[in-house]
């Protein structure tokens, strides 16, 4: 072994606790990299695997009612390559010893076996067997909700009668692997619940034998979908489209992108911070090391080792350090990785989870610590390599030391000697020190991000659940209704308040934004829904004009005064302007708001409602407007406040725990190692001072003062 190699083994052993200190901080970041990147990685290789196989539609429309022979009109548009026509209701659903109200979609497939599109992925039992008119497969999710099994029945009001089912599968869907009922935001797999029934049998139920309400297509290769999706608007339009959209504007597909680009984000960020800090501390460390080795270099250099062999020696130093972050890292992202998949299979409803760790991320991830590694101690191997044999034989000058600022405002005189060298000491490093200082803070505030996320969603639930929405049921209907169905909401048992509402799937555009959502008609002076403004006060919707949530109105570029373009995807699909009145502060969705009236001018049609919130009694009242609204089959949703409230506990406490746990582990890391890299760099460079001051009769806990004081 070359006299430099045994060299770096005994440097390395002689620091031995700042190198594994600093090799933690690495492993922090390298970990945080590979635990967001490969679950990304899994997630969307997941995703794209489950949707090839399982021919995830590109387009999806919704209509009124079309006679069959439709479809081969709809084949006949250029650049599609396939086409599903299918029937698809809301149902509500009797749930035997589950007393609140349940509601679900039901799904015509094939009696033949065969889907074309968004085929299931049957978990357990068989596919329903043609023509049978009491066969349906569940989502799995629901099933384990209710402990339901092949075999088991249940009963579900589809079309205003009452059947009874039996269940003989369940299954996953690509097209509900975030299931949510609608108007929903959270799951809540009890009391919504997807189904499937054969083609025929559904639609006998809903009278629509030789017709269809909802057609899925698959686009060929290079095909247009904005053009497709203008020519099967306008073939139809006469039955009563809804308007189609692309896979991107699909439910389920939407919030599986904004999850991953919220992840992607946070891989950016955290590594970032992990590696800034492990480059402070190398230079640090490095620095003083070349600062204690002046002789040993100024030897090395008369015995002829170069300027290129110092700084590679210096240089493997650091990589040595490096490796064991990077080496550790990896083991500990990967594991990180696979607790996080659990997390998310639990939330999403993916058949399995194709955990992927590419070699392309284990480069970027070394690379990324390498670099930060080596510019963080570029200054310092530098001066090592340039040090001039002479010049490196004198000892380091001596430090020179001034008065600290508090000195000179007049404070001495409180200051003990000892409390004048630690500002003296702080002050002749102001840059290390400052660093120093932020990398402590770097810590502390990763330690409050997950507490912080914590405080944050609990004030979220305030506002939302406390002071905007206060209602204890919110209803949706399946289609919109008479307003005189205000009044018989109002008779129902335990009804103490009835509000209603009115919602319209839009487009709103303005320039070149534009964005899906839904206006929403509000009765004037609600007091169970409630719009804030940016101090929490309650606002009234105006006469006319159109109020935006924040984020709405920040995505689409837009301020009070700004006229909209409105393009309505129901009924005729008119597209108007409209004026943006407002903007209010909304925490959870994305949503544009009307005065019930104005949106009903709007519409040109008549006082006509979507859904309801009303607020009720408890008790027998309460159980006995469960059974009625069970019966009700105009309603597609039925919502909970209170169970809304555990939906949204229980999905961010299970994220939040774990972002929380991790967190606050590294944060730990990053304090220990800039505490104690700068403790230990601090006793060396003043190990004969505090020598000194022994001598002269200062204590050991004098002494202990001054360095931890520091």
């Amino acid at each position: 072994m070359r006299a430099l190699n045994r060299k770096l083994w005994r440097d390395l052993w002689l620091m031995k606790g700042q190198a594994v200190a600093i090799g933690l901080v690495i492993l922090c970041g390298v970990a945080t990299y590979i635990m967001f990147i490969a679950i990304l990685d899994s997630l969307r290789a997941t995703r794209a695997d489950y949707y090839s196989h399982n021919r995830f539609a590109d387009v999806f429309v919704s209509l009124k009612r079309a006679p069959e022979g439709l479809r081969r009109q709809i084949e006949a548009i250029p650049g599609v390559a396939r086409v599903e026509t299918r029937v698809v209701a809301g149902v509500n659903i009797d749930v035997e010893g589950f007393a609140e109200p349940v509601t679900g979609l039901i799904v015509a497939v094939p009696d033949e076996g065969h889907q074309p599109l968004n085929r299931l992925y049957l978990r357990s039992g068989r596919y329903v067997e043609p023509y049978r008119s009491d066969e349906v497969i569940v989502s799995e999710a629901f099933a384990e909700a209710h402990g339901f099994t092949p075999g088991d029945r249940l009963a579900a009001v589809i079309n205003g009668r009452r059947q009874s089912l039996v269940i003989v599968g369940t299954a996953l869907s690509p097209e509900y692997i975030h299931q949510l009922r609608p108007g929903g935001i959270f799951p809540d797999y009890k009391r919504y619940g997807v189904m499937w029934m054969g083609r025929k049998a559904l639609g006998n139920a809903l009278d629509m034998d030789g017709a269809f309400n909802d057609v899925v297509l698959e686009l060929a290769a290079g095909a247009g979908e904005h053009d497709v999706i203008d020519r099967l608007d306008r073939l139809l339009d006469r039955y009563g489209g809804l308007g189609a959209y692309g896979r991107e504007d699909q439910r389920s597909h939407r919030f599986l992108d904004e999850e991953f680009d919220q992840l992607a984000m946070m891989s950016k960020m955290f590594p970032v911070i992990f590696l800034g800090v492990a480059a402070f501390l190398l230079n640090v460390v490095i620095t003083r090391l070349v600062g204690l080795q002046r002789e040993q270099i100024a030897i090395l250099k008369a015995f002829g080792y170069g300027n290129a062999a110092v700084t590679w020696h210096y240089l493997k130093l650091v990589l040595l350090v490096v490796a064991f972050g990077v080496a550790g890292g990896i083991a500990v992202g990967a594991w990180l990785a696979h607790l996080m998949g659990k997390i998310y299979m639990e939330f999403f409803r993916f058949p399995y989870l194709a955990f992927t760790l590419n070699a392309h991320v284990l480069i970027e991830a070394t690379a990324a610590s390498v670099g930060a590694g080596a510019f963080g101690t570029l200054l310092a191997v530098r001066r090592a390599a340039v040090l001039k044999p002479a010049e490196a034989m004198q000892a380091e000058p001596p430090a020179r030391y001034r008065e600290s600022w508090p000195e000179r405002l007049g404070l001495r005189r409180w200051l003990t000697p000892p409390n004048r060298m630690i500002l003296r000491h702080i002050g002749r490093r102001p840059f290390k020190s400052a660093v120093t200082v932020c990398g402590i803070a770097v810590a502390c505030g990763i330690t409050m991000t997950g507490h912080f996320q914590k405080d944050t969603v609990g004030y979220m639930l305030d506002i939302q659940y406390g002071m905007s929405q206060r209602e204890d049921i919110s209803l949706v209907f399946t289609e919109p209704t008479s307003y005189r169905a205000r009044y018989e909401l109002a008779a129902l048992p335990g009804v103490r308040r009835v509000e209603v509402q009115r919602s319209v799937p839009v487009e709103l555009r303005f320039g070149h934004h534009s964005y899906r959502t839904a206006i929403r008609g509000m009765q004037p002076g609600g007091d169970l829904q409630r719009l804030l403004d940016a101090e929490l006060r309650p606002i009234e919707l105006p006469s006319s004009g159109v109020i935006l949530t924040d984020y709405l109105a920040e995505m689409l570029g837009v301020r009070p005064g700004d006229r909209l373009t409105v393009e309505v995807l129901e009924g005729g699909r008119p597209v108007r302007e409209a004026k943006v009145a407002g903007v209010v502060k909304e925490y959870l969705g994305v949503s544009a708001y009307m005065e019930l009236g104005a949106l009903n001018r709007f519409m040109r049609e008549g006082p006509a409602i979507s859904g309801a919130w009303l607020a009720v009694g408890d008790g027998d009242e309460l159980a006995r407007l469960y059974r009625a609204l069970k019966d009700m089959p105009r309603v597609a949703g039925v919502a909970l406040r209170k169970q809304e409230i555990r939906n949204f506990n229980k999905t961010m406490n299970e994220s939040l725990l774990f972002y929380t746990f991790v967190a606050m582990i590294f944060s730990v890391i990053i304090a220990f190692g800039v505490v104690y890299n700068s403790a230990r760099i601090a006793l060396t460079e003043r190990s004969r001072e505090l020598a000194s001051l022994r001598v002269l009769g200062f204590t050991r806990g004098e002494i202990s003062y001054i360095l931890l004081g520091e």
